[in-house]
């Protein structure tokens, strides 16, 4: 019995990538954000109202804190919403893993494989984004060993600014 071949259209490839986008990086994106910032900005009442250490400083440290993190989330959209533009087949093609993996039978059939991205500054990726999380672990530390800041507030302060600035930067390029 002859296999129905499906084909691909483009409107469906970029269907796909937007879903893909809307559910595996703005959901999460907005909820991790969302606990971190509720997380950071509570550590830093308990250490106004218990601990009476906050200050100018306090307050100066967590906001550059929080601009450090929305720096490295805008670069990294920025460069996710480049992908999306230019090789959207490549999010279409995640979220088909996604849904195989999900799916029982498609386990044990062969597997999707993704099509490589190719793009002039391709090999650099790897080392902004380590150079990106090492700033941000770098300028945290930094801050809970200079003092003005407890170590939560430190810790969850870059990654609220981080991880809302990712979720910003896509508002109006998905529905």
């Amino acid at each position: 019995m002859p296999k129905l071949v499906t084909v691909l259209r483009p409107e469906k490839i970029d269907e796909q990538a937007r879903y893909y986008v809307r559910s595996h990086i703005l959901f999460p994106a907005g909820t991790i954000g969302l606990i971190c910032m509720v997380g950071g900005v509570g550590s830093l009442g308990y250490q106004l109202l218990v601990n009476h250490t906050y200050s100018w400083v306090t307050f100066l440290a967590s906001t550059v804190l929080l601009a450090v993190g929305a720096s490295c989330g805008f670069a990294q959209a920025r460069y996710h919403r480049y992908l999306f533009k230019t090789f959207p087949e490549v999010y279409a093609a995640k979220m088909r893993t996604a849904v195989a993996q999900r799916s029982r039978k498609a386990k044990a059939k062969t597997e999707l494989d993704a099509p490589t991205i190719e793009h002039p500054g391709r090999g650099f990726v790897t080392a902004i984004s380590v150079a990106g999380a090492a700033l941000i672990f770098g300028a945290s530390g930094a801050a809970f060993m200079y003092g003005d800041l407890n170590m939560f507030p430190a810790a969850l302060m870059p990654w609220a600014g981080f991880y809302w600035a990712k979720l910003f930067c896509w508002r109006g390029v998905v529905d």
